[in-house]
């Protein structure tokens, strides 16, 4: 997803994804750096059937994010759901 569009809702926005991620500690620049991650690791998530990605964000930290595909053609264009801190695959 390296050239992929993030959509945001206004930070202002209590009900917004942005708000949410900050909810858990975590700003959308490191969101970004795991869902534009090439290298990034891909699944679907057990509770929701959402697709996930799991990588080190770029200050660090291992995270899940949880999004939707808005559109899947030129540009694609994802929107992250939730992101959460989660231990690293051993």
């Amino acid at each position: 997803m390296k050239d992929a569009l993030v959509d945001w809702d206004d930070p202002d926005d209590a009900d917004g994804n942005t708000a949410h991620i900050a909810e858990h500690g975590l700003m959308p620049e490191e969101v970004e750096s795991v869902l534009l991650d090439p290298f990034a690791s891909h699944d679907t998530s057990g509770a929701t059937g959402r697709p996930v990605v799991f990588g080190t964000t770029n200050t660090g930290r291992y995270i899940m994010v949880v999004y939707e595909v808005l559109n899947l053609h030129d540009p694609l264009i994802v929107r992250p759901i939730t992101a959460y801190e989660v231990p690293e695959p051993i």
